[in-house]
């Protein structure tokens, strides 16, 4: 259930574990608000690192682009799914180790700086093969030798199987579709493999973030529920969804308990605010409350009157949902809320 936050959410936390696309910014462009929220939240003494599952770019790429959207940032603010993934592989191995490598520079050079050497065939005898985003541009012949390493039995790793990523143009198959087309490949082995994956939702992401920034009282702030929030609930750290990247109003409200954020925002202004919490203030069969907004549910449709901010209107929604699902056993459901999704226009 969404709680309440009395306080501003970057006073409350000592450090926002930011995502990157969708969140901070969508292809090369920054998201609307981003930049001048960020900017206060950093102001006003809250940490900043940016946490990605994109294993494309490296660090040091990944904080210049930042800075040129005009969010100043070093590359040790940035953690990706590529050095998570390096740091699972190089505990399991061999120091000096060859790595079939498929995917951008962030993996290449992760792996390398965790003293693994990059090899490019399955003809090279790599103890290990790893799979991670390389971009739009990634040759097929590069997963078929993913395929063949694998088929030979050599242990498999993915960065993050997220299968798709927000662009400019909108949202395009991400390293988890690759992922799935070694697995098609694979199906003919008997015990058909699966890959060892690092990034979020997965603990090794979660360890790899908290080794590098410390943080002691974070705040996961993700537009996607099945990697962002779900490694959040994992964890056992609050959550902020903002609705700029893939997950929309009417998908947050047939998520599932793991996928359930602590708070949510239209953008990531709401790092600036206090969050408030839905409440029932007339009993138990009364409407559920935010704001101005009231909201309920009833045989499959969502009901929802008043007005206000649009936020808290998909609050009281939330509440409606996700409690009647639960009270009936059928957590996740699908509900028809067309027409209250509609009245926010969010």
């Amino acid at each position: 259930m969404l709680r309440a936050c009395p306080q501003e959410l970057h006073t409350a936390h000592d450090t926002a574990l930011l995502d990157l696309d969708g969140v901070v910014y969508a292809g090369g462009r920054a998201v609307p608000h981003a930049v001048r929220a960020l900017a206060r939240a950093r102001s006003e003494g809250m940490r900043l690192s940016y946490v990605t599952n994109n294993a494309a770019r490296t660090p040091e790429t990944v904080a210049d682009h930042l800075t040129r959207l005009g969010v100043p940032a070093e590359a040790s603010e940035v953690v990706t799914s590529a050095q998570a993934v390096a740091r699972l592989i190089a505990d399991q191995v061999e120091p000096g180790a060859r790595v079939l490598c498929v995917g951008g520079e962030g993996l290449r050079v992760a792996l390398t700086e965790r003293g693994l050497v990059v090899v490019e065939s399955a003809d090279d005898g790599p103890a290990a093969v790893v799979q991670g985003y390389g971009g739009p541009e990634m040759p097929w012949a590069r997963l078929a030798e993913a395929a063949l390493a694998v088929g030979a039995g050599v242990p498999w790793f993915a960065s993050n199987t997220d299968l798709t990523i927000p662009g400019e143009r909108g949202i395009a198959p991400g390293n988890g579709a690759a992922v799935e087309v070694v697995r098609i490949a694979t199906r003919w082995m008997r015990d058909a493999p699966e890959p060892q994956v690092a990034g979020k939702p997965r603990p090794p992401m979660h360890r790899e973030t908290i080794l590098r920034t410390g943080a002691r009282r974070p705040l996961v702030v993700g537009d996607r529920l099945d990697t962002d929030i779900e490694g959040a609930n994992g964890a056992g750290v609050a959550s902020l969804l903002v609705l700029t990247g893939v997950t929309d109003a009417a998908q947050l409200l047939t998520a599932r308990p793991v996928h359930r954020p602590t708070h949510l925002a239209a953008d990531l202004r709401g790092l600036l605010v206090a969050h408030p919490e839905p409440v029932r203030a007339q009993g138990p069969d009364s409407p559920w409350e935010c704001g101005g907004w009231q909201a309920s549910a009833d045989r499959g449709r969502l009901l929802l009157s008043g007005g206000g901010d649009p936020v808290d209107g998909l609050r009281a929604l939330c509440a409606a949902a996700w409690t009647a699902a639960d009270e009936a056993g059928e957590p996740g459901r699908e509900w028809e809320a067309t027409a209250a999704v509609d009245t926010l226009g969010l």
